[in-house]
């Protein structure tokens, strides 16, 4: 094995997007393995002329001497990135008898990678010798990095059948070509070898697992082996938590930060652009600011990839004001920023000002839109009850942008369409979709009967559900709750015998609160926190004040065949209004409170907390599964449309 390539060439090349560097052939081979043929016959000389010009004749002819020439020069072209005189020369070292000696081709087929030439590296390298590791090296990164990733794998089984063992450069190749796949058994496998190997504890090839395995979706696996090295590196630590923030641990990474940050190791632009974009998903304010500071703390604030992480970040977490603010002081604004912004808007109900910043980014600052741009604009206009203008951006995607709609588009249109009452309307777009409907867009269409009580488009949509998500007990409640809405109790009956039937539980409401760094749950009727006794008391307090005011409880939404009374209770325990008056208890007055919850808020806490905001002059920010709603003196920012 060759332990003796150069280590620290091995940190140019970790699995996290970073520049391409070329690893160094070995100088001590380089006069072992020549292969020399006759010279030509001597020829007059000619004037010489630029390395880049167009037939250049300045290439050294094949005598020993020259050889060293010959690679110094390929070791030019590929630091340089010079394709065509590296062309030139091969076509020389053709000639010259030289064009399949094992060092020169080698040098030749890395020029051919790494500028992006990777079929006619290929063919190089079927016409010379194999015995070469760094040779396969090459050809296995070049397709782990542009495809197809297949190849890099298949390469990797021929090069052991050659008798070839890997190294700690050829493994982290070949598991991004299985990242690349989400390969999870050639991955095993090949994990088998660096086991047996005595590979598993170097950082870069650990790094390489915890990829593969976190991109398989395996991070309990990915985890055991970033405890199992003893030497860690800050690119193994940005692999763990990337790890646990791209499949859906935003806590985790967050905690794998702090406890990185702790043992001394100094966070990298990428840890930082990582634990920011977990916070805004986790909806982690308060650790998101604490990240923010260290950011500015470490030298990182006039980074505009931070700033566009905090601009998602703050956008995400309800703070679209200071999202702005930091959106407007990066340097470059990239189609990314753009996005999160628009985005951001839209998940707020800001349709004016996301449509006013998508006019600014074509006309002042002229960047094309992409697909997400499209999302945040319908996603927007779907929040704000724009039909028209959703209508018109959906269909300025072909016909102005030739961007074909994906399923995201057509589930806000459907939405959109949906929630406006033009059921027909939606429906027929989903008869007339390019794909196949998802169950997003059915779910969509479904939720859309249930507010506007449509039985009948209710029970095709939930039958199409049932064929896609047999499983996803929300569906079935959906059609319970409809069927209970139209006086239907029988039929409710039945579809919650089915879930029964079938196994099927629905999901627990669950709402969520932080308080000096410490997430605070709540569910329906909860008892178990340790201030249950005040928070009850507050409610009370405040159901008086709101009776005051005008406030009646609205029972529609208690899909149960019980008394009012009854009805009322269940309403007036919902978790958000538990975890509210828990804030309002454990903050000092004036403090904004963000509430978090895992369905959809019912109408009545929704009328509820219109009036709590103005009672305690509060501004109440719920984040539910759809969007974000803003209450504050009375009003909400939805306009009571969601």
């Amino acid at each position: 094995m060759h332990r003796s390539l150069n280590r620290t060439a091995r940190r140019l090349e970790p699995l996290a997007a970073v520049p391409r560097s070329r690893h160094p052939l070995p100088d001590s081979s380089d006069r072992t393995q020549l292969s020399w043929s006759s010279p030509p016959a001597a020829t007059p000389p000619r004037r010489q002329q630029p390395l880049d010009a167009p037939n250049s004749s300045v290439l050294p002819r094949s005598t020993p001497r020259h050889y060293d020439d010959y690679l110094n020069l390929l070791r030019s072209f590929v630091s340089r990135k010079a394709l065509e005189p590296g062309k030139q020369l091969h076509a020389r070292l053709l000639l010259s008898g030289l064009g399949y000696n094992t060092i020169l081709a080698t040098k030749l087929v890395d020029l051919y990678c790494l500028c992006d030439h990777v079929t006619l590296a290929h063919k190089l390298f079927d016409r010379i010798p194999k015995s070469n590791l760094f040779l396969w090296n090459v050809l296995i990164r070049a397709y782990a990095w542009n495809g197809p990733h297949e190849v890099a794998i298949s390469l990797y089984y021929q090069m052991l059948d050659c008798g070839l063992a890997p190294d700690n450069f050829t493994f982290p190749f070949v598991l991004k070509a299985c990242s690349a796949l989400s390969a999870l058994e050639a991955g095993r496998g090949i994990h088998e070898l660096v086991v047996s190997t005595g590979w598993e504890t170097d950082v870069f090839v650990g790094a390489a697992l915890i990829d593969m395995y976190a991109k398989c979706g395996c991070v309990d696996r990915a985890r055991e082996l970033f405890d199992r090295i003893p030497n860690r590196d800050v690119v193994l630590w940005n692999s763990m938590i990337a790890a646990y923030a791209r499949n859906g641990h935003p806590s985790e990474a967050l905690l794998l930060c702090r406890d990185m940050v702790a043992r001394g190791f100094t966070p990298t632009l990428a840890t930082l652009v990582t634990v920011i974009s977990a916070s805004a998903d986790a909806a982690a304010l308060p650790r998101g600011r604490e990240i923010h500071g260290l950011s500015w703390r470490r030298g990182f604030d006039s980074q505009d990839k931070v700033k566009t992480a905090l601009v998602d970040m703050y956008a995400k977490s309800g703070w679209v004001k200071v999202a702005r603010v930091l959106f407007e002081q990066l340097a470059e604004k990239r189609i990314v920023s753009w996005n999160s912004m628009i985005c951001g808007y839209g998940m707020h109900g800001h349709a004016a000002e996301a449509l006013a910043l998508f006019d600014r980014m074509r006309e002042e600052d002229q960047v094309l839109p992409d697909h997400i741009t499209f999302v945040g604009l319908l996603s927007a206009c779907n929040h704000g009850g724009l039909v028209d203008e959703g209508r018109s951006f959906f269909d300025s995607m072909l016909s102005d942008y030739r961007i074909p709609p994906a399923v995201q588009h057509y589930t806000c249109m459907i939405d959109l369409l949906g929630h406006s009452g033009r059921l027909a309307e939606a429906y027929k777009l989903i008869q007339d979709m390019t794909m196949a409907a998802d169950s997003g867009v059915w779910g969509a269409l479904l939720n859309a009967c249930k507010i506007h009580r449509n039985v009948e488009l209710g029970e095709l949509a939930l039958q199409k559900l049932i064929e896609l998500e047999p499983d996803d007990a929300g569906n079935y409640v959906l059609l319970s709750n409809i069927y209970a809405q139209a006086g239907k109790w029988q039929e409710a009956a039945e579809v919650r015998k089915l879930m029964t039937d079938r196994g099927l539980k629905k999901s627990i409401a669950c709402s969520w609160i932080e308080v000096k760094n410490q997430v605070h749950a709540f569910l329906v009727g909860d008892l178990s926190h340790p201030s249950s006794g005040e928070i009850y008391a507050e409610l009370e307090r405040l159901e008086g004040l709101m009776a005051e005011a005008g406030y009646e409880p609205d029972t529609m939404p208690v899909f149960h065949d019980v008394g009012d009374d009854e009805k009322r209770n269940m309403v007036r325990s919902h978790s958000e209004r538990l975890a509210i008056a828990f804030g309002l208890i454990s903050t000092p007055p004036g403090t904004t409170l963000l509430v978090t919850k895992n369905l959809r808020v019912c109408e009545d806490c929704h009328t509820a907390i219109k009036f709590i905001s103005a009672i305690v002059g509060r501004e109440i920010i719920i984040r539910d599964v759809n969007r974000y709603h803003h209450f504050k003196d009375g009003e909400c920012s939805c306009r009571d449309y969601w």
